[in-house]
């Protein structure tokens, strides 16, 4: 009997890291429990490290697992922006930036697709940028606080924010050209 090669332990991390979506919604607007959604935000950060590195290492990398990951990294994105707005802690202008990062990448990969071409392979400094902003997304959810744990979380907050957006403004640069030379070479 063929063994399915989505059922492994990396995409059933990546599943659980799906299912902390609507959980953080939930705990952080619905309930305000800051303190437990900022463990669903650190639970989807592991799991992001995790379900790739695993995969990785044991040969279970699957079609499943290179769509689904990154996709489900721009919804807690996606997510955690809108709450956080929503809760007065980062401006309107985060949100464009990173969405319009978003919106011209995924118009990069229909057209790399109506080329018959593969999505493009996510880099280290893609994933730093990534991590940086989920770094960021609690300490900025803490800096609501106001006592010096929210002052602090502040400071750390934005530091890792500036650096995410700066690395997630600069891969998309650069996923952008490498999409475009692609499609220009199958043409």
């Amino acid at each position: 009997m063929a063994r399915n090669k989505n059922l492994n332990v990396p995409n059933g991390l990546t599943l659980l890291r799906a299912l902390g979506i609507p959980l953080f919604i939930y705990l952080s607007i619905g309930l305000e429990a800051d303190g437990w959604a900022i463990l669903t935000l650190a639970i989807g950060g592991a799991t992001d490290y995790f379900d790739g590195k695993l995969a990785r290492a044991w040969g279970q990398e699957s079609r499943f697992g290179e769509l689904a990951d990154p996709a489900i990294d721009r919804l807690y994105i996606l997510a955690t922006l809108i709450v956080l707005y929503m809760r007065e802690a980062i401006p309107l202008w985060v949100i464009v930036l990173l969405l319009a990062r978003d919106l011209v990448l995924g118009l990069a990969t229909i057209g790399l697709t109506l080329n018959s071409l593969p999505p493009l392979q996510v880099t280290y400094l893609g994933k730093a940028a990534t991590f940086n902003l989920l770094y960021a997304f609690p300490f900025l959810l803490l800096a609501l606080r106001d006592d010096l744990a929210g002052t602090a979380a502040f400071v750390f907050g934005w530091s890792f924010a500036i650096w995410g957006i700066g690395l997630y403004m600069f891969t998309g640069v650069s996923y952008f050209l490498t999409a475009l030379r692609a499609i220009r070479v199958a043409r």
